[in-house]
């Protein structure tokens, strides 16, 4: 048992090594997984607020609002008076 158990530490140490580099290696990859997922449906989200958007828009035009401007047109026009008004 002497004899085995002094090349022990040695196997071990490498054992240790390859099963941390493995782990490491398979969170890595599931990380790159869920980030991917994360960005896509992000990307959808925008896509589908977009198309709420152009829905909001096409509805306010058959009501007859058309001469309203949309609410990110005034929001620009307020933009430049918030800082000015702050310094």
């Amino acid at each position: 048992m002497d004899g085995h158990d002094s090349e022990d530490p040695k196997q071990s140490t490498a054992d240790m090594t390859a099963f941390v580099q493995n782990l490491l290696l398979q969170m890595q990859s599931r990380f790159q997984t869920m980030s991917d997922s994360i960005v896509t449906k992000i990307d959808e989200m925008g896509s589908r607020i977009d198309e709420l958007e152009q829905s909001i828009n096409d509805l306010r035009a058959e009501m007859g609002v058309e001469g309203t401007p949309p609410p990110a047109a005034s929001k620009s026009s307020d933009e430049p008076k918030t800082p000015a008004g702050s310094t």
